[in-house]
């Protein structure tokens, strides 16, 4: 056997220089000097590949907990220091936040709702409280902002618009497209931080409207718009670049909530379910779903992206329609 042959001349000559004259690899030589394979180290090496599968498929996103539930999901039971073990191994890790600006005009004369939410966010179906808010992100063009509406009972982002101004027809677009595909009942309270956008007579014609509730968090305080803020900071983590173009932050926003974050990436708050997958286990999310179909509407995740901006041509110039 040509590596005995190698182990018995190791000690006086170069391991891989004996390897090349008898015409073997030092890595198989390596093998062999351990012995046959162990069942464990068997295992370790088909979760490192399933690890390696997930951290791929889910964006290098997931840390420990949620790989470990992801591979519960596919019916492979393990610790999770096991996990974090071979993602260290792997040379794996998740994304980390960076500090970003608050993006809130409170300065003017238009009077706030009361703070009717309380930070009491939990909701006992869907569709009865909504939270706003609205974003930045950097692009080489310059700034791209970002409304959305999120249902607190799933953290299903239900309205979302992209433009280049922070003014009311952003919020009030997002507001529009959550209204269409929901069609929520009245009643819901719409809660939103003391923004401009949100104060003015338009954005709260349109929620008296369509039957909601208005609330909005004290002057001055993240906390009580928490959860939207927590989106928010998910999503910068989770896309973690600089975009070239609005229109490239645009297309990718629409990939990241509609293709991963509502109906792929697994919530630790749900149970550690999708917010798709949440609703219909709810009982309510394809009902929702048909609903506003049967009205005309599109559902969130076949609509065009162009219909999340208003609208970017394919420069990365927007234009108001």
């Amino acid at each position: 056997m040509r590596f005995a042959v190698v182990r018995r001349l190791a000690a006086q000559h170069p391991v891989r220089r004996v390897c090349r004259l008898l015409g073997v690899s030092a890595s198989g030589y390596y093998r062999w000097r351990q012995g046959p394979e162990s069942a464990r180290r068997r295992e370790d090496r088909h979760l490192k590949q399933q690890i390696l599968e997930i951290h791929v498929d889910h964006r290098a996103c997931y840390g420990t907990p949620r790989i470990e539930k992801a591979l519960r999901r596919k019916g492979i039971a393990t610790s999770r220091k096991r996990v974090a073990r071979l993602r260290r191994e792997l040379g794996l890790t998740a994304r980390v936040a960076r500090r970003y600006r608050r993006t809130t005009q409170s300065d003017h004369a238009h009077p706030p709702a009361p703070n009717r939410l309380q930070r009491r966010f939990e909701a006992p179906q869907q569709d009865r409280i909504w939270v706003s808010d609205i974003t930045y992100l950097a692009t080489e063009e310059g700034w791209l902002y970002l409304a959305v509406v999120l249902d607190t009972f799933s953290r299903r982002i239900v309205g979302w618009r992209t433009g280049e101004t922070l003014d009311r027809e952003l919020a009030l677009d997002a507001l529009d497209q959550a209204l269409l595909t929901r069609r929520p009942e009245e009643g819901l309270i719409h809660h939103s931080d003391r923004g401009v956008q949100y104060c003015c007579g338009d954005y709260r014609q349109r929620l008296e409207e369509a039957g909601l509730v208005a609330s909005m968090s004290r002057r001055g305080d993240c906390w009580d718009n928490a959860m939207v803020e927590s989106f928010f900071k998910t999503l910068k983590v989770e896309l973690g670049r600089r975009f070239s173009t609005r229109a490239e932050a645009h297309r990718l926003l629409f990939d990241y909530i509609e293709r991963f974050y509502n109906t792929r990436r697994l919530h630790s708050a749900l149970g550690y379910r999708s917010p798709v997958e949440y609703e219909r286990s709810a009982g309510g999310g394809e009902q929702q779903l048909l609903g506003a179909e049967a009205s005309g509407g599109a559902v969130v995740s076949t609509l065009c992206e162009a219909r999340h901006h208003r609208n970017v041509n394919p420069q990365g110039a927007v234009v108001t329609l």
